[in-house]
């Protein structure tokens, strides 16, 4: 096996152009090993596999830097940095992680995990070379569903007049998650069909040297055109056209299905693990699409998130009714509160870990206008995604202090649909809902009246003790309720806050009277979170509080229920902490 001999890509060097072809095949098979495994980015990286081995067959990493955009991408470049092991033998399949990580890696520059940061970030790296007059190259791989996003093309526009190497891939696999949307994909199939010839170009516009080459997947071609702008004097960009999913049948042709996943059978391409997914989310929008023909759904390129698959929103796209902007979050919010002003029914949805990037236009665009359009947040906290390079555990500083935006929380599928249904009927302000990843089990159908602005709903009416659980955290103070009440003879009081924007104070002061402890659950950072509000309220009182939340850290790669625990929130700990204040 050539792949044997790789443990650096300056191994590469020895091969001979005729060889990396073999080498090639081996790391597909390599990451195929991997990803069938235990799942992973399948698309992104297997298209990638051949460019990857051309870029450390021509380049000299970590001399030269190479800066992958996203880093869905960078399996085959782990495979060439000393990394083979983990894709090679389940044993250690989780000694590296899915993204760059310069804890593993010298030939990692950044830990990546969102879109459209490469261009940026390559900039950065080459004006301080140029300032230290050193003259390694500086390499940003980019997809093109990540031109869609404004940093991409901010970036772009500033590359027009630097005058110092940067070379540009575009890596085009005419695929974003799902399919790609907006102007700029017209103008790259146009380059595709004319192999790089038509005069409408988005890069020359900026004034970047172009060149392009249709197959992405030959290795002579890929390398002689890296030969060809290393070490050049000025930015180029490199077009290159690639099939996403290569070397899986079933993936090429189901190139959205197959961007990321669980495991899977080789053979067929059917999965390992069957997962129920909870269609609660796509109900609900499913139904305001049908009863409202003023209502629009927007996401920005992950149409999956909401439900709609490709199948599901054919529909309503032909209807005006559901509209993907592409990797572009900031557009989708400000666009959501466009049609909100001018009469229509606004839902944008997607990711928590992507809403981090629409604060702006969240406070500036939606709610200094106080344009009534609904935000949903998906999958917050701790039980949504658990990279680093994807984390939510801020939603609740982000959202809950902006004026006039109301954000909500419910645990259960019947909060979240009354929830729904009072953000996209009321006219008065935007609102946001937190959308847990895992709703409660808890089965009661609710009747709260949400036009009642920051009024708490009482689960469970007691004394001595109070819990405020947000979201999923109410199991967590049902469970400790019930342990009180067995073991202890103590009925306590449990509190869905429901409003994170603000507090029922009425609530608060009437808790005085009859309890001593108010503990608050959250299953995101503590530190400024809605505990912390409730402390503040309280000040020097009687009555005394407990906030639990999660560290102030970028966790990673964790377990839902052991991070909560180290962090304090267990039913055992937290019942023996209450035993203990009240000398049970």
């Amino acid at each position: 096996m050539y792949l044997d001999k790789i443990n650096d890509p300056s191994d590469l060097k020895k091969l001979e152009i005729s060889e990396l072809p073999k080498l090639a095949d081996e790391v597909r098979k390599a990451v195929i090993n991997r990803i069938s495994n235990i799942g992973g980015h399948k698309g992104p990286n297997l298209g990638m596999v051949e460019m990857t081995v051309a870029l450390h067959y021509v380049f000299n990493s970590p001399k030269d830097k190479l800066v992958f955009d996203v880093s869905h991408q960078c399996y085959s470049h782990k495979i060439l940095t000393g990394r083979k092991g983990a894709f090679l033998f389940s044993e250690h399949f989780h000694d590296v992680t899915g993204f760059t990580n310069p804890a593993e890696s010298v030939h990692d520059i950044f830990k990546i995990g969102h879109t459209s940061t490469s261009i940026s970030l390559a900039l950065g790296l080459a004006i301080a070379r140029d300032l230290e007059k050193k003259h390694d190259n500086v390499v940003a791989i980019i997809g093109d569903g990540s031109l869609s996003g404004g940093e991409a093309l901010e970036a772009l526009d500033y590359a027009g007049e630097y005058n110092k190497n940067l070379i540009i891939i575009v890596n085009d696999n005419d695929q974003s998650i799902a399919e790609n949307h907006g102007g700029i994909y017209k103008t790259l199939r146009k380059l595709r069909e004319t192999n790089g010839q038509d005069p409408n170009n988005l890069f020359s516009s900026f004034g970047l040297e172009y060149h392009y080459l249709d197959d992405g997947h030959n290795l002579e071609k890929l390398v002689s055109l890296f030969e060809s702008v290393k070490d050049i004097d000025h930015p180029v960009v490199l077009h290159i056209h690639t099939i996403k999913g290569k070397g899986l049948k079933y993936a090429e042709e189901n190139r959205e299905q197959w961007h990321a996943g669980g495991p899977f059978n080789v053979e067929d391409g059917s999965p390992k693990i069957t997962i129920k997914n909870d269609t609660t989310v796509f109900e609900s929008l499913k139904e305001l699409l049908d009863s409202n023909e003023q209502a629009v759904v927007v996401n920005a390129g992950t149409p999956m998130s909401l439900g709609f698959t490709k199948d599901k929103r054919e529909e309503y796209v032909k209807r005006g009714q559901f509209i993907d902007v592409g990797i572009a979050e900031e557009n989708g919010v400000a666009i959501a509160s466009g049609i909100a002003k001018n009469g229509g029914t606004a839902v944008f949805g997607t990711f928590a870990a992507f809403f981090q990037r629409t604060y702006d236009q969240v406070s500036h665009d939606l709610c200094l206008n106080d344009n009534p359009a609904t935000m949903l947040v998906l999958s917050p906290g701790v039980y949504g995604m658990n990279s680093d390079t994807h984390l939510a555990l801020c939603d609740i500083q982000q959202f809950a202090y902006i004026p006039n935006l109301i954000y909500l929380a419910p645990a259960t599928r019947s909060e979240y649909k009354n929830a729904l249904k009072f953000a996209t009927t009321q006219k008065k302000h935007p609102v946001c809902i937190r959308v847990p990843a895992v709703f409660s089990d808890i089965q009661e159908e609710d009747n709260t009246n949400y036009a009642e602005i920051n009024k708490n709903k009482i689960i469970k009416k007691g004394s001595k003790v109070a819990i405020f659980g947000i979201g999923k955290m109410i199991d967590m103070a049902n469970d400790i309720a019930y342990k009180l009440k067995k073991e202890k003879n103590l009925d306590i009081t449990i509190i869905n806050p429901l409003f994170l924007s603000g507090l029922d104070e009425e609530l608060l002061n009437s808790l005085k009277n009859n309890h001593q402890l108010i503990i608050t659950l959250e299953d995101g950072e503590l530190m400024g979170g809605y505990g912390q509000n409730i402390s503040s309220f309280y000040g020097q009182n009687e009555i005394s509080v407990k906030n639990y939340g999660i560290s102030k850290k970028f966790h990673t790669d964790f377990a839902a229920e052991e991070l909560l625990a180290e962090n304090g929130m267990s039913i055992s700990n937290i019942y023996n902490f209450i035993i203990k204040f009240l000398e049970l």
